[in-house]
């Protein structure tokens, strides 16, 4: 059997997986981040330099060659935006401004052009003071350039990128895992439904053997008739199981409660079951009875088991929302603790000493992927009891 330590272990894994992922996605962050501000910070430089230069270049002589200063700094600046404001708050020089720039705007529109761009860049940075000589305080505005703006979002597009190939790549692996499971549930049932034909004939051929002896026991052939009968339909579910089942319509609640009358005799005699139909009369499923039977069982089992073999289960069926009909299955017995809620339905996930842990993993699979219903726990509190709810579409 599988333990809870098994599956503890694999969630110590997956955690270990996301953790690692985690800090690689957050060093890659931070090692963007540290790039964006180095180059913020040489953009910021080389605005004061522009600014330097504007300054030296209306407080120097008239005869002084300022050329290499225009032609090497000021020129230079092919991406920062940037907007000269004199005494008066107006835009009087700017340069990589859109719209601004273009030669085939007047300078009326350029400038009112200017002005909007100043008016929302202004919080963006504080303005770089300047003296024109005069005593006269003017400014340099300026805005971080397109490439720093792009390389601002970056890292967060970087992150959405990283978490979304994660994720598909989990999906992925995940659907490969599925695809391998179902082939081993499909091979595992095809395989034991082998198995028990062979001797399932030979003991049906000696039950027809032993009634041409005029001395057999009617009690012990009827006896081992319904032990044949028994194996038979075990034989059966698996043999639906390994292939695509046949499903029918069958009036629900008559199968509900044939079987529910069947299995109260193999159960504990202080196990009462209650069944309470509220569905309209004759109100039909498509099923396959045989595994239909089987997830009844398998939840009413696990609640005789949960009860220790004395308590109430009450079967609620009625029609819900959506065209659906539902069968509430309620015990009261220890409930499930909210760590293994999520984990009921794992295969090999069991609390008890004894058993496989496949019997909750079968009925899902049967309700999901033979009946296109829903099967879930709706309600459990320890100490009180558990309710596992089956959804299925009615005709």
């Amino acid at each position: 059997m599988l333990s809870v330590d098994l599956y503890n272990q694999k969630n110590q894994a997956r955690l270990g997986v996301v953790v690692a992922l985690g800090l690689i996605a957050l060093g890659t962050f931070y090692y963007t981040n540290n790039l964006i501000r180095r180059l913020k910070a040489h953009e910021e430089e080389e605005i004061r330099l522009y600014a330097k230069s504007l300054q030296y270049a209306y407080t120097s002589d008239l005869d002084a060659d300022v050329s290499f200063f225009f032609n090497e700094i000021v020129q230079v600046n092919k991406e920062i935006p940037v907007i000269y404001v004199d005494a008066l708050g107006r835009p009087s020089q700017w340069k990589n401004i859109p719209f601004a720039d273009e030669d085939t705007v007047s300078f009326d529109r350029k400038k009112a052009a200017a002005e909007r761009f100043l008016n929302k860049i202004r919080s963006e940075h504080p303005p770089i003071e300047l003296d024109n000589g005069f005593g006269d305080k003017q400014y340099v505005y300026y805005s971080n350039s397109f490439l720093l703006k792009q390389l601002q979002y970056y890292p967060l597009v970087q992150l959405a990128g990283f978490f979304i190939f994660g994720y598909l790549s989990f999906l992925a692996f995940s659907a490969a895992r599925r695809a391998e499971q179902n082939r081993v549930w499909v091979g595992l049932a095809k395989e034991t439904a082998h198995q028990l034909g062979t001797p399932l004939s030979s003991l049906t051929a000696w039950v027809e053997f032993f009634k041409t002896d005029p001395k057999y026991d009617p009690e012990i052939v009827v006896e081992l008739e319904k032990d044949i009968r028994r194996l038979d339909t075990i034989t059966t579910r698996f043999s639906n199981i390994g292939s695509v089942p046949t499903l029918k319509p069958e009036p629900v609640a008559d199968a509900v409660t044939q079987f529910i009358g069947y299995l109260q005799k193999r159960i504990s005699t202080k196990v009462a079951i209650f069944v309470d139909d509220q569905l309209p009369a004759q109100q039909q499923v498509s099923m396959n009875r045989y595994l239909f039977e089987w997830v009844i069982e398998n939840i009413c089992k696990n609640a005789v088991d949960a009860m220790n073999g004395v308590g109430e289960i009450r079967i609620r069926m009625q029609e819900v929302k959506g065209k659906q009909i539902a069968i509430d299955i309620s015990d009261t017995g220890k409930g499930i603790s909210k760590a293994n809620l999520s984990r009921v339905f794992s295969a090999g996930f069991s609390t008890k000493k004894r058993g496989w842990g496949l019997g909750l993993t079968l009925a899902k699979r049967i309700v999901e992927n033979y009946h296109r219903g829903k099967l879930f726990v709706k309600q459990s509190e320890v100490g009180k009891g558990t309710t596992f709810r089956i959804l299925m579409p009615t005709n």
